[in-house]
């Protein structure tokens, strides 16, 4: 558990007003039952990753804290996406492909879209940021903070937290809400790279912040202890 020093000054980071929660390709053809990635998609259940991510999108929504979601898919023809890494070559020829306006470039449950929310969809590249409208929609709201969650730890998530922090964001990373393979890669990534980078911390954490009141004023009219 984060001290109560450090619970405080998370609480001041994610003020509500200029915090922005972003899911990163937490659509059903990623991590779905019927994922073109089956491995990356249990891994992201079974070590409770996507279960915090919707529990951070609920409190969210509760809390007034911008949601986005970046989806990350293709056109049938394959028309503009790359076709420069290796990656993109096998991705073209998996099972499930994430067709625009298909069920696989859908949110998957148990995470919940509000009409609020905003989803943010890509045809290229590796990163939710680099080339997309989220950083124009995240400075006309005011963003200073990205909270960033989803997956992969692998490549998607890392690359979201390098270009919030390029761009001059403060990027936070609930290390229990991001999923990569194998299993004992993605706490390897935290400890050796984001933690460098990024403020990192577990979804009860910001859970918390949000919960807590923010700033001296909160106490003001208190009594004091005689």
């Amino acid at each position: 558990m984060p001290s109560r020093r450090s619970q405080e000054q998370l609480t001041e980071l994610l003020d509500p007003a200029t915090t922005v929660l972003l899911t990163v390709e937490c659509q059903q053809g990623v991590v779905g039952p019927d994922s073109a990635l089956p491995e990356l998609a249990a891994a992201a259940r079974s070590s409770g990753a996507l279960a915090n991510v919707a529990r951070l999108v609920a409190a969210a929504h509760e809390r007034g804290v911008q949601v986005m979601h970046a989806v990350a898919e293709s056109r049938p023809d394959g028309r503009g996406g790359n076709r420069n890494a290796r990656l993109f070559r096998a991705a073209a020829r998996l099972p499930v492909q994430q067709h625009t306006g298909s069920t696989a470039v859908r949110i998957a449950p148990p995470i919940e879209v509000a009409d609020e929310d905003l989803v943010v969809r890509r045809l290229h590249g590796l990163s939710p940021l680099a080339g997309t409208d989220v950083d124009p929609l995240l400075r006309n709201l005011g963003c200073r903070v990205l909270v960033v969650t989803g997956v992969s730890a692998n490549i998607a998530v890392p690359n979201a937290v390098f270009d919030a922090v390029n761009l001059g964001y403060t990027a936070v990373v609930p290390a229990d809400a991001i999923a990569g393979v194998p299993a004992d890669y993605t706490p390897a990534m935290v400890r050796n790279t984001l933690a460098l980078v990024a403020t990192v911390t577990t979804t009860d954490a910001v859970l918390g912040s949000w919960k807590r009141p923010r700033g001296r004023a909160a106490g003001q009219g208190a009594a004091t202890p005689a």
